[in-house]
């Protein structure tokens, strides 16, 4: 079976409504792989409700609820789950929201949920995750540009693809800050991890991933990390399909 995947960089731009920038590639994604509710993971949301952290998961569900029943869609939410893996086992389609990557890797771990979204995206259900929904996707989550504010079992990710995304990337240096820039935040990962490709995702840009096909979409290029080169520039709707195939 055929992948399906949506790698989102952010969920919302300076001055939209939540989700509103990618709706329109949301509903096209979902229509195109013929599914109608999606299981929904809220871990990553910690602080949405700054006292208890379960209700933070539930105005998760209901935010994003929200949007897609605008579009047409259910969303459930697997922290109401009486099973989670079984709800991944019946699940027609997965969603994965951003937050901190952390946290969102820590609960994957502790309920056992990485193998079997693995196991199911590769038999063909489709998976779509933003920010850190589109961190998880890859190996491991080093390329978080989140705060560790929980420590994971371990920092393997679900491995749908074989590069790492490196989200909402940016190519300012803010006058008068002495720290590092991203561009050389990820140099330092090539340092250590050489034979990984990372795609720095801008806001307002996604991956879609059809089998062995990746295609770019959104407004703005994406710029490609490889050690020992200079980082390399692609515009929406160009051929990167070397980021599925170079493994």
């Amino acid at each position: 079976m055929k992948k399906h995947l949506l790698l989102i960089s952010n969920s919302t731009n300076t001055g939209e409504l939540y989700l509103e920038w990618p709706r329109q590639y949301i509903k096209e994604f979902l229509e195109e792989n013929g599914v109608r509710r999606i299981l929904f993971l809220p871990y990553a949301g910690v602080s949405l409700d700054h006292t208890h952290l379960e209700r933070s998961y539930d105005v998760y569900e209901q935010r994003v609820h929200q949007v897609f029943q605008s579009l047409g869609y259910e969303i459930y939410s697997i922290h109401r789950e009486d099973d989670p893996i079984k709800a991944i086992e019946r699940a027609e389609a997965i969603a994965v929201g951003g937050g901190n990557t952390f946290h969102l890797v820590y609960m994957m771990h502790e309920l056992g949920l990485m193998d079997p979204i693995h196991k199911r995206v590769q038999e063909g259900i489709p998976y779509m995750g933003w920010s850190a929904g589109a961190n998880v996707a890859c190996p491991t989550l080093k390329t978080t540009n989140d705060m560790p504010i929980i420590q994971p079992q371990r920092f393997d990710c679900l491995h749908l693809v074989p590069f790492q995304i490196n989200p909402h990337y940016l190519d300012a240096h803010p006058e008068g800050h002495g720290g590092e820039t991203r561009q050389q935040r990820i140099e330092e990962f090539l340092l250590v991890n050489r034979d990984v490709f990372v795609a720095g995702l801008r806001e307002g840009t996604l991956l879609q991933v059809d089998g062995d096909q990746i295609r770019l979409k959104g407004k703005r290029p994406m710029r490609l990390f490889r050690y020992g080169r200079d980082p390399e520039e692609f515009e929406p709707g160009s051929d990167i399909g070397l980021l599925m195939n170079y493994a």
